[in-house]
């Protein structure tokens, strides 16, 4: 039994918007179920003595420190906007 089904790889091109051949169909269903099988070869590794990360390299912040200072007066910030109202953005509503 496959890891994941012809069913399945067409369900995600559906999903993604994708009209797949019957052959490529065919052809995803192996190719995704030969990259599962060759990831679990990495469960027969023995890595009781790594320490977890969450990075290959050694990641550092490089954000400054968060400082308190003033900001630009509410007026001047609105004075460039194309609409404002009672001291906010006025924007156009978003519907999907």
């Amino acid at each position: 039994m496959s890891a994941i089904t012809r069913t399945e790889v067409e369900h995600v091109a559906k999903l993604a918007r994708l009209k797949l051949t019957e052959e490529e169909a065919e052809r995803y269903t192996k190719d995704l179920n030969a990259i599962l099988e060759f990831a679990k070869k990495l469960d027969e590794l023995d890595t009781s003595n790594v320490e977890p990360t969450s990075h290959a390299t050694d990641v550092k912040n490089v954000m400054r420190e968060d400082v308190n200072r003033a900001s630009l007066p509410r007026e001047e910030a609105l004075r460039n906007s194309p609409e404002h109202e009672e001291g906010q953005l006025k924007v156009p509503a978003v519907f999907e």
